[in-house]
């Protein structure tokens, strides 16, 4: 067996330790069938993360990026939701809140189909598992036919998107909505300031908040929004996690989640086709979802896409880096697209100028360069970024952003997220999707059929780190 560290040459010298150091995260952060965002902060699987993870891990173990995906899909419920945590029955109840006891997934969530003996959350995160299988499938095709990993993942995928298509649709319109600020991923955007200002947040005294025995108060969110976050989750627990249209004090439409919605449904076309299946439904239902995202998110005067307040009817007038990451969807109108990369690279963003693009609008009245999702820059959208600029044409862009974000990743002992400016670290270090995307941008192979242009790994064979394994 090969180790998973074993590095061959000849390489860059920084390249090698950089990949030694990738590699040596996602080592530390491996549980045995699945990988922990970090060992302090997050020590149970998360949805999103897993995803990313097996993305980088195809590059080291084909076998454990399949396992990875697998596991989260295990814990999958009936209703077809993906949960955003899977518990670890290892972790102490008071290592992370809201903990399982909080949750009570198995009872509380039993109307609604959640698994009887796994404890998870009962909200979801962002739809990047299809785009992931159909990735980490490519990183080693005969090996992926013969564990029949594709056909193992298919339905339990479809399902997935199944129900973000459909009990998910609590607008009407054909988008995916989230009811939580945890579940588009970007959990204290000010997107979010306007919504939650309708919720009256939890008692301080109801719940004890784990996330600042790990991190500095100044780079996480503040009590009141927390407050706020905790009485969304637990009136969501007390309906039985049901999904009913005008019953939600938070149900947005995401621009990141619809467009990770709709390249993971061009994903289930190509797993289709390999699988015996039929890709026409998926491409159809990607077309009708980049219609609607289009039709219902698209902002001509701000040149980019904003999230839309199901609760309000309006879009919120507040600039993320969501609404750049659809330029990772093919086929968007070109006036789109050309609107995006003005956007992209001017005041707001300035793609190009600083290492990396922020996660908030840089002229915007509430950006922060410290505090989580209001300003640092973050690995994984930079990498969709990167993915996007390739699709349109800009190569240029993607590698100056490629180049910067390895040095970041470096620089910053693999961080949850840097300051935009700087790109020093913020949050916890040892971050799984940090290492994981570090060893995707750091693939040297590239092919183009992978619906996306950045490309999937090279076959395991002539991979450098152990990717037999």
């Amino acid at each position: 067996m090969t180790s998973l560290l074993e590095t061959p040459a000849p390489a860059a010298a920084g390249h090698l330790a950089l990949r030694r150091g990738a590699a040596r995260v996602l080592l530390t952060n491996w549980t045995g069938s699945s990988t922990v965002p970090s060992r302090g902060l997050y020590p149970h699987q998360w949805s999103w993360d897993s995803a990313f993870i097996a993305i980088g891990l195809r590059h080291l173990s084909v076998r454990r990026a399949q396992r990875e995906l697998e596991s989260l899909l295990g814990a999958q419920w009936s209703d077809g939701r993906v949960p955003h945590i899977v518990f670890s029955p290892a972790v102490p109840l008071d290592a992370y809140f809201p903990s399982p006891d909080f949750w009570r997934s198995s009872t509380a969530g039993a109307p609604s189909g959640a698994p009887a003996g796994t404890e998870t959350s009962g909200i979801v995160q962002p739809p990047v598992h299809a785009l992931a299988a159909w990735l980490v499938h490519l990183a080693d095709p005969e090996t992926s036919r013969s564990r029949g990993f594709l056909p193992r993942v298919y339905d339990r995928l479809v399902a997935w998107h199944d129900y973000l298509t459909g009990p998910r649709d609590l607008g009407g319109g054909g988008l995916a909505a989230m009811v939580h600020p945890w579940e588009p991923g970007m959990d204290n955007s000010p997107c979010w300031d306007g919504p939650l200002r309708r919720v009256d947040p939890a008692a301080p005294g109801s719940y004890r908040r784990a996330d600042l025995d790990h991190g500095q108060a100044a780079e996480r969110p503040t009590d009141l929004d927390y407050g706020r976050y905790v009485r969304l989750a637990a009136d969501y627990r007390d309906s039985g996690y049901a999904d009913v249209p005008g019953e939600h004090a938070f149900a947005v439409e995401d621009p990141c989640v619809n467009a990770l919605l709709i390249v993971s449904e061009h994903a289930l076309a190509r797993i289709a086709a390999e699988t015996g299946g039929d890709p026409a439904l998926h491409e159809a239902r990607a077309a009708r979802l980049t219609e609607a995202l289009v039709a219902r998110l698209w902002s001509p005067s701000d040149g980019m896409f904003l999230c839309r307040d199901l609760v309000g009817g309006e879009l919120i007038p507040e600039r993320s880096v969501a609404g750049l990451v659809p330029l990772v969807v093919p086929g968007l109108p070109q006036h789109v697209v050309d609107a995006l990369l003005d956007t992209a690279t001017g005041t707001g963003f300035r793609l190009g100028e600083v290492p990396m693009a922020p996660s908030y609008d840089f002229t915007g009245h509430a950006f922060d360069p410290s505090r989580y999702w209001r300003g640092p820059a973050w690995f994984n959208t930079n990498w969709l970024l990167e993915r996007g600029l390739r699709r349109y044409g800009r190569a240029r862009a993607a590698d100056a952003l490629r180049t910067a974000m390895l040095d970041a990743a470096g620089a910053s002992s693999f961080a949850e997220y840097v300051d935009p400016f700087t790109a020093q670290a913020r949050g916890t270090r040892a971050f799984g999707w940090t290492a994981a995307l570090t060893l995707d941008l750091l693939a040297a192979a590239r092919n183009s059929d992978d619906t996306g242009p950045a490309g999937p790994a090279a076959p395991a064979s002539a991979l450098p780190i152990g990717a037999r394994t």
